[in-house]
């Protein structure tokens, strides 16, 4: 599931840089809508890393791993934490003025982000994955899942509705696979309708 997140933090930022790219100079409806997908991303993936934060490295801390490597994974945290910072500002400026400068200035940050963002991603994937597997069966661990899954119904609506928006197939038939069918229905399009009213018909446009 944690890929299935990556791929989606992915997907949005390079989605999100391209509709900045093209955005008609003073189209502020677009400008809405953008700025809406983008608080919703920043809100996901900002609740992703502070679960990580509170739950995960300590509990892998607690497991053997290389606490180390456990602090370079919390340091390219605030490095992302600072690059969100930096374009939702400038998310905030456009929002003020719907100028195509502005918007350029706003895909250009985005892009900048996404390298950020993408190398503690792979960082976390090439080396933390690979001894977060030898736990999994830990009774430590499973403690961790459980409260992992303890969110609201609302926030895993929308959390799932977003993964699966424009997932790629792989992705898609992962977290079918690991979601039964009624409970992912229940999910996206009850839990998640607002999710499927508000942001999904961004990029559809």
């Amino acid at each position: 599931m944690n890929r299935a997140i990556h791929a989606a933090v992915r997907r949005d930022l390079d989605r999100m840089e391209a509709a900045l790219r093209v955005l008609p100079d003073g189209d502020r409806g677009r400008v809405a809508e953008l700025t809406r997908a983008w608080d919703h991303f920043d809100r996901e993936l900002v609740d992703h890393h502070e679960k990580e934060d509170d739950l995960i490295w300590p509990a892998l801390e607690g497991l053997g791993v290389d606490t180390t490597l456990l602090g370079e994974m919390e340091h390219e945290h605030r490095d992302m934490h600072e690059a969100l910072k930096r374009t939702s500002a400038q998310m905030k400026q456009l929002a003020s003025s719907a100028s195509k400068v502005d918007a350029t200035a706003a895909a250009d940050s985005v892009a900048e982000t996404r390298v950020v963002v993408d190398r503690h991603l792979t960082h976390e994937e090439e080396e933390l994955e690979p001894q977060l597997v030898e736990h999994r069966e830990t009774a430590e661990w499973k403690a961790v899942e459980k409260k992992l899954r303890g969110g609201s119904p609302v926030a895993g609506g929308w959390m799932f509705a977003w993964l699966l928006d424009g997932a790629t197939p792989e992705v898609d038939g992962y977290v079918r696979g690991a979601v039964p069918g009624p409970v992912l229905f229940l999910l996206t399009r009850v839990f998640g309708r607002g999710y499927q009213r508000s942001i999904a018909p961004v990029w559809r446009t």
